[in-house]
């Protein structure tokens, strides 16, 4: 019986945890696509000047490790998305649609980069 119950509290702390882990992959992602995007997207630069402008080249330079990063961590996302229904817990939703959020937003900044630097400028002159 004992065992029982210490597998039960195992298997609510994984429950727990899987969520948490989904949405920090998920926050992940986005925040190394913007990163990645630093060099097309002069976001930072636009409200802080010249400043940024090393900072730009630099992450020009280092966007293909900042893209790689994005997707390792949408794949980690989708990992532990996957493991929770394999343990037959209900996935949480808000996990579920910002991970979902966070992988169209990579492939978008993959594959039309130039797409979204058109968006950002015209909703930063706004």
């Amino acid at each position: 019986m004992r065992e029982q119950t210490t597998s039960n509290t195992i298997a609510d702390t994984a429950a727990r945890f899987s969520g948490t882990r989904t949405v920090l992959a998920s926050i992940g992602a986005i925040g190394s696509v913007l990163a990645a995007s630093g060099c097309c997207l002069p976001i930072l630069p636009l409200f802080l000047a010249a400043g940024f402008a090393g900072t730009s080249a630099l992450l020009a330079a280092a966007r293909p490790y900042l893209l790689g990063a994005s997707i390792l961590l949408i794949g980690y996302g989708f990992y532990q998305a996957w493991r929770a229904k394999k343990c037959r817990r209900r996935p949480n939703v808000i996990a579920s649609a910002l991970l979902w959020i966070a992988a169209v937003f990579v492939v978008i900044s993959i594959f039309f980069p130039q797409v979204m630097a058109n968006a950002s400028a015209s909703l930063l002159a706004r």
